[in-house]
C-alpha cells in the first residue's frame, strides 16, 4: 500500500506528509524535551559549548576492531570524543577522552552506573533520562533531544538532533556546534561481523567480534545490529554541512569501509 501511494502521490506532497507524520510521532516527547529541569539545565550548558573550540580539530573515536591497529597514545593531548563503551579502554590507555557521547537506549540502560561515574562532560539522548535518578544524574550530564525521525543536520544541538542510526552522526553534530574546524574519524569501520536486520536487538553469546575489545558487548549484553544505510545518509549530511561552512571531516580509520569522507593516513596527522 505504501509503495502504491508513493507512485501516485507527487514527491513534494509525499515528503510533506511524511514530515507531518514525523512531527506527530515526536509529540509525546514534548514539552518535557524542553521544559524538564534536567533538559533546561542541559540547554544552558550546551549554550556555553557553542563555538568553544572554534578553529581547532577533534578526533571522534569509533569502536571498531581497527582501533587495535591504531596508536591511540597519539591522542593523549588531542581533543577527543569517546562513544558508547569506549571507556573500557581508559585503564589501558592511561588517559580519558575529553568528551563522551551515547544515545542508544540499550547501552545507557545496561551501563548507566558506568556512564554516570565518568567525570568528563557527557552528551546523552534525552530519552535515556528515565534510566537516571537524582543519585546518578550530575552536572556533567548533558541531555540532547535526539530523534529517530526527521532527517537533518543540526548546527546547534540545543534543539532537536537527528540520530542518523549512529552515535557518530550525533557526535559530528556536537563537534560542529562546538566550532571545530576539522574532525577526524577513527575506528569507524562501517563493517560488522554480525549480520541481520537493521536495528534488531540481539544478545551477545560470547566475546564481541564487532568491536575493539572482546568485553565491549560481552556475553549476555543486549545490543542492536547496525543500520549502515541510514548511517550513510547522516554522514553525507554531515559532510555537506561541514563543507558548506568551510570546515572538514576526514576519515583516518585503518582499513575502514566507509567511503563518504576523504581518507587520510592516521600517522600523517601528527
Amino acid at each position: 500500500m505504501k509503495q502504491t501511494l508513493k507512485r501516485i502521490v507527487p514527491s513534494s506532497a509525499w515528503n510533506a506528509a511524511r514530515s507531518v507524520n514525523d512531527s506527530l510521532r515526536r509529540l509525546p516527547e514534548l514539552p518535557a524535551a524542553y521544559l524538564h529541569p534536567w533538559r533546561r539545565e542541559s540547554i544552558g550548558r550546551l549554550a556555553a559549548y557553542k563555538d568553544i573550540h572554534k578553529g581547532r580539530r577533534a578526533f571522534i573515536i569509533g569502536n571498531g576492531p581497527s582501533l587495535k591497529q591504531t596508536d591511540l597514545s597519539k591522542l593523549r593531548d588531542e581533543i577527543t570524543f569517546g562513544m558508547n563503551r569506549f571507556y573500557v579502554a581508559f585503564p589501558e590507555l592511561g588517559f580519558q577522552t575529553t568528551y563522551f557521547a551515547s544515545i542508544n537506549d540499550l547501552v545507557i540502560e545496561q551501563f548507566v552506573e558506568d556512564i554516570s561515574a565518568l567525570t568528563m562532560p557527557k552528551f546523552l539522548s534525552w530519552r535515556s533520562h528515565r534510566f537516571f535518578t537524582d543519585r546518578t544524574y550530575n552536572k556533567t550530564t548533558n541531555f540532547i533531544y535526539t530523534s529517530y525521525t526527521g532527517p537533518k543536520f543540526s548546527s546547534d544541538v540545543r534543539g532537536r538532533v537527528w540520530e542518523g542510526a549512529t552515535v557518530t552522526t550525533v557526535a559530528l553534530q556536537i563537534a560542529f556546534h562546538m566550532g571545530f574546524d576539522q574532525v577526524v574519524l577513527i575506528g569507524v569501520d562501517h563493517n560488522f561481523a554480525s549480520k541481520g536486520d537493521a536495528n534488531k536487538t540481539v544478545t551477545s553469546e560470547g566475546d564481541d567480534p564487532n568491536h575493539f575489545m572482546p568485553n565491549y558487548f560481552g556475553k549476555g549484553v543486549r545490543w542492536q545490529l547496525p543500520d549502515l544505510d541510514t548511517s550513510e545518509i547522516g554522514y553525507i549530511m554531515a559532510r555537506e554541512a561541514y563543507k558548506k561552512a568551510g570546515r572538514q571531516v576526514v576519515d583516518a580509520t585503518v582499513g575502514g569501509k566507509l567511503t563518504v569522507f576523504p581518507k587520510v593516513e592516521y600517522n600523517s596527522l601528527f
